[in-house]
């Protein structure tokens, strides 16, 4: 029984934190990633699937709704979230001693986990 309430407060973790950035995208749209996806010679329109990765998935990993795929989503979110903003840190040390990245690898790991191993027995229906 205490590994349901841990894949429930890994879900509920990775959800609501994931969801901020999407509420920061719903508030203030998302022009930087047009600019930034146009930069890399892709179309700017591409950006909005990012409302996809950081409010539909989270929603669906939240409420155990399919959550295997909210959290491939969010996972396939972040690898974008890297490649485009993050790859000049891959290498890089915070100022505080740790990995640069560290915020993305642990969402992109915790959503790989959710991903492998479901919402677990509180979820809306357990896939």
């Amino acid at each position: 029984m205490l590994d349901e309430f841990g894949k429930l407060i890994l879900r509920l973790a990775l959800a609501l934190l994931m969801l901020f950035h999407g509420f920061a995208k719903l508030r203030y749209g998302v022009g930087f990633i047009e600019g930034t996806l146009q930069s890399h010679g892709l179309p700017g329109f591409f950006a909005y699937g990012v409302f996809v990765g950081e409010v539909l998935a989270p929603l669906m990993v939240l409420a155990g709704f399919y959550a295997r795929a909210g959290a491939a989503l969010i996972a396939i979110n972040m690898v974008f979230a890297v490649a485009l903003v993050h790859a000049s840190e891959l290498a890089a040390i915070a100022k505080s001693g740790g990995w640069a990245l560290e915020l993305q690898a642990l969402f992109f790991f915790t959503a790989v986990a959710i991903a492998l191993l479901g919402p677990g027995k509180f979820g809306v229906n357990r896939s």
